[in-house]
């Protein structure tokens, strides 16, 4: 699995956010203010607009992998850029208005495009990639702490910015950015997402795009390379120190991986896949890459400092971590020393990160059946769901 399919076990804090048809009125920061409106939809026709109203809250292919590290400035920057015309009232997207499999996802050519609080800049969406966390989210599987319904899924983003609020100071218009739109997966996120044209975030939220990866490279990242940064920042990881990362080659593994190598400095690197991307784990810097399907990793002779769980198998990677180690899990039950947590989505953290994209150090990997394109949003959902591609799942281009 890739990334955040742990989100699905955990109860979160419910918390209310403004509506986004808000006015400068009543715009702020959620983190000053907890306001009481919650945004639904009126459906007239074809038509879906949004409507702020108080509500009770709910109770609780044989081609190549697609790894990136070009070192000259990809093609489609400049191009998207030039792309940026006037904002319409309504836009293409997905929606979804009951919970369900991937037959509830609808294209609607109708949407209102969000307006933009006083701390968020407007995307014109050119790539949005797919999680785990998109798909049980619209199963239902998180509807005590979601937002109302009809939802807009879609968590990464990459784009440009084409209105900015008047509190914004990083951003201008013009500026290719990217980023996880939701700062908390299960706390009321967003009803607008990213498979749309349009969608609307907050600014701190976001970085600049990496100037030698195009918007494709870019989507597939925010979300999966802020949980593999958090994680290991959590287990206190430092340079010297062993990893062993189970699921590799997922969207999360493949940049538990490089994180753990090039930014703290791993002294050793071990990965588990099939045999099909062993290679894969080889390129992205593992010293030693396991065919789960030939052996088990718990039998090892070496143990590790830490062990990052990202397939669901708590009960065996225990066996493999040192005394006193930590053990990440992402998905499935928590065994002890084994722990959880929730990813918070910071454009500092992406900030951070992006000297080392920029330098090729940590590389963006996209699966090779992708991108899907706009109209093929269903096609992609379903190949997420069988929990077998490599890297990252990204919808591009979206019209």
């Amino acid at each position: 699995m890739s990334s955040c399919a742990a989100l699905s076990s955990i109860t979160s804090q419910v918390r209310t956010f403004p509506s986004l048809s808000s006015t400068k009125n009543n715009c702020t920061s959620p983190t000053t203010l907890s306001f009481k409106f919650s945004l639904s939809f009126r459906e007239s026709g074809k038509k879906i607009t949004p409507t702020s109203s108080s509500v009770q809250r709910r109770q609780l292919s044989t081609r190549p992998l697609g790894v990136f590290a070009k070192s000259q400035a990809a093609s489609p920057t400049s191009t998207e850029s030039a792309k940026v015309t006037p904002i319409p009232s309504e836009m293409k997207a997905w929606v979804y208005g009951e919970y369900g499999g991937v037959d509830v996802l609808k294209f609607d050519s109708n949407v209102a495009v969000p307006e933009v609080k006083e701390d968020q800049v407007l995307i014109k969406v050119v790539a949005a990639a797919l999680n785990p966390v998109d798909a049980k989210r619209r199963q239902g599987k998180f509807k005590a702490t979601d937002s109302p319904l009809p939802t807009v899924p879609g968590y990464d983003v990459a784009g440009v910015v084409v209105k900015v609020g008047g509190q914004v100071k990083g951003f201008k218009v013009g500026d290719e950015v990217y980023g996880d739109i939701n700062e908390k997966a299960l706390e009321d996120p967003k009803q607008f997402g990213s498979l749309a044209e349009y969608t609307a975030v907050e600014e701190k939220l976001l970085a600049l795009k990496p100037k030698n990866l195009d918007f494709v490279q870019a989507a597939g990242l925010p979300l999966a390379i802020e949980t593999a940064y958090e994680g290991l920042e959590r287990t206190g990881f430092s340079s010297g120190k062993s990893i062993l990362v189970l699921n590799g080659s997922g969207g999360v593994g493949s940049l538990v991986i490089q994180v753990a190598k090039q930014v703290f400095g791993a002294s050793r690197v071990v990965a588990t896949s099939s045999t099909r991307n062993l290679e894969l784990l080889k390129s992205l810097g593992a010293d030693l890459a396991i065919d789960y399907t030939k052996e088990n990793f718990e039998d090892l002779p070496e143990k590790f400092d830490v062990v990052y769980d990202a397939i669901g198998q708590s009960d065996r990677a225990v066996k493999a971590v040192k005394e006193g180690g930590s053990v990440v899990v992402l998905t499935g039950t928590v065994t002890p020393p084994g722990f959880r947590f929730v990813v918070t989505s910071e454009g500092a953290v992406l900030r951070k990160l992006n000297p080392y994209l920029e330098s090729g150090k940590v590389k963006a990997v996209v699966d090779p059946k992708g991108p899907f394109p706009f109209d093929q949003v269903v096609e992609a959902f379903s190949y997420l769901e069988t929990n077998r591609a490599a890297g990252k799942v990204v919808v591009h281009p979206i019209p």
